[in-house]
């Protein structure tokens, strides 16, 4: 039974789910989806560097929408995680900790490329710009659905037309505004991808006020492929950060067999 005060707060009882954060197993699942596709996609390229498929497999018209499409999959994801988790205030604790582990990841992605592929070095990968997006979150979190939507396709409209060569400084790389395409494994820059994490914070925001996050809060998919897609897409981190690194070791082992 609630007491005057928390009625006199709350009278129709509604504050509550506003108030805390949703756990909704679908973004779990999809998370984990897009990650395995991600997973394809660099196994393409795996085959590619050990000379089981011939050269320029990867970088392929229809492999680079590819790739384009799972990694704006994946922030969109970003934005709604985000929007659910944060959608009445800031957590700093949880927000900071997270911030930290990927900024981290990030760092260690650029050391490592910068020794074992110093020419397509990871500079501003996915996880720098996942770092970046999830700061400037905190400022567009609290706009409204439809100006959110309207930032993000702005940032689109900006990565088509507003290219400059006044940009092509190497420390201007991370915007994606530049005219000339820095060499990486791995660009994603603030341009045109920030627009992701707009329209997941859109989404996630129209899953909260239309009711649907309290509802799908309390489902969880049943069966072995559920059971796995959540793991992942809740260690995502580890996931990413070690599914290269054994595929590598499996398609090196091949090789050695195969001579």
């Amino acid at each position: 039974m609630q007491s005057k005060a928390q009625t006199m707060a709350d009278p129709i009882g509604q504050a509550e789910p506003e108030a805390r954060s949703f756990r909704v197993d679908a973004v779990d699942l999809a998370r984990g989806l897009a990650l395995v596709a991600m997973t394809t996609f660099h196994f393409g390229w795996d085959l590619e560097l050990f000379g089981f498929v011939e050269r320029g497999f990867a970088t392929q018209a229809w492999m680079i929408w590819y790739a384009r499409l799972i990694a704006s999959s994946f922030l969109v994801l970003v934005g709604v995680s985000f929007a659910l988790a944060h959608h009445s205030g800031l957590k700093a604790r949880p927000f900071l900790w997270r911030l930290g582990k990927i900024a981290g990841a990030a760092f260690l992605i650029t050391l490592a490329t910068r020794f074992a592929t110093p020419d397509i070095f990871i500079f501003f990968g996915i996880l720098h710009h996942i770092a970046l997006a999830t700061i400037l979150c905190i400022f567009f979190v609290r706009l409204p659905v439809p100006v959110l939507l309207a930032l993000a396709a702005g940032v689109l409209l900006a990565a088509s037309y507003a290219r400059s060569e006044l940009f092509n400084a190497p420390w201007w790389w991370w915007s994606g505004l530049n005219a000339v395409m820095p060499r990486s494994s791995d660009y994603v820059p603030v341009f045109p991808f920030l627009a992701a994490e707009l329209t997941g914070l859109a989404l996630g925001k129209w899953l909260i006020s239309s009711g649907m996050a309290a509802q799908l809060a309390g489902r969880r998919a049943k069966g072995g492929i559920a059971a796995t897609l959540r793991f992942i897409g809740r260690n995502s981190l580890v996931y990413y950060l070690l599914h290269q690194p054994v595929m590598l070791a499996i398609l090196y082992l091949v090789q050695l067999v195969m001579r």
